[in-house]
């Protein structure tokens, strides 16, 4: 199996939980990967334990700015990007009703999880397009297509993931690039303990009352399965869940 017209990625959110086990993942199947994160000690330490395959860069999704300028700061040897991972997101705050929770929270998960990850595409789609060549692979959520109260915000804002990803992919189907999106269910990650502002016993409470989850590796593994498959064939929605939902 070649993995040439998947050759380099650019991975967001690289240095939380399901991040790190996706950066992996790709240096293990030979793929070079520029590492996007905001959180400076983590994501130093993942470019160091990843070697020479990796570039890390320091950037919050949310900085209008600094994401219209990325593509400039990408070294030569990993260029040109073949594929988009837009991993970045968070839940910071939620798990709250609506009608009590922070319009500020609300509006920094949808700033990162909606409106960054499309900047992000805005920002590397162009040159795509002018190769006629890449792969835009959006992290979207099992939120994306089924309601959970208390969860408005997220929610909605991978709701917005799962409509973007539709639509590119129909506006690129005269093109050979792919768009894929995963959809997925619990992961045993940090997101849930930076939801809750570092509260231990609440995100162990939270993982305990579904009693399963997958781990990181488990959609790493899809992510690898995805980007294998032949430059004619795309793998357009993936759902993955623990086998006791449903």
């Amino acid at each position: 199996m070649t993995i040439e017209h998947t050759r380099t990625v650019l991975l967001t959110g690289a240095a939380g939980g399901l991040g790190a086990a996706f950066a992996r993942a790709l240096v293990a199947s030979g793929r070079r990967v520029v590492l996007v994160d905001r959180n400076r000690e983590k994501l130093e330490a993942l470019a160091a334990e990843l070697g020479p395959s990796t570039h890390p860069v320091l950037l919050d999704i949310s900085d209008a700015a600094a994401v219209d300028a990325l593509p400039s700061r990408i070294p030569a040897e990993f260029q040109p990007i073949d594929v988009l991972f837009n991993n970045a997101g968070h839940d910071i705050g939620g798990r709250t009703p609506f009608a009590e929770g922070s319009p500020d929270d609300w509006t920094a998960i949808i700033e990162t999880n909606l409106i960054g990850l499309m900047r992000m595409t805005r920002a590397f789609l162009p040159a795509m397009v002018a190769r006629n060549h890449g792969h835009i692979l959006n992290i979207a959520s099992i939120n994306a297509v089924r309601i959970v109260p208390d969860m408005a915000a997220y929610s909605t804002s991978k709701a917005g993931v799962h409509m973007f990803t539709q639509t590119l992919r129909g506006e690129l189907a005269e093109t050979a690039i792919r768009v894929t999106e995963f959809q997925p269910g619990l992961v045993r990650t940090g997101i849930i303990l930076t939801r809750y502002r570092g509260d231990e016993a609440k995100a162990k409470a939270y993982f305990d009352q579904f009693e399963m989850a997958m781990d990181p590796e488990d959609v790493a593994r899809c992510a690898i399965f995805a980007l294998d498959q032949p430059p004619h064939m795309q793998i357009a929605e993936m759902m993955m869940l623990p086998v006791n939902r449903y």
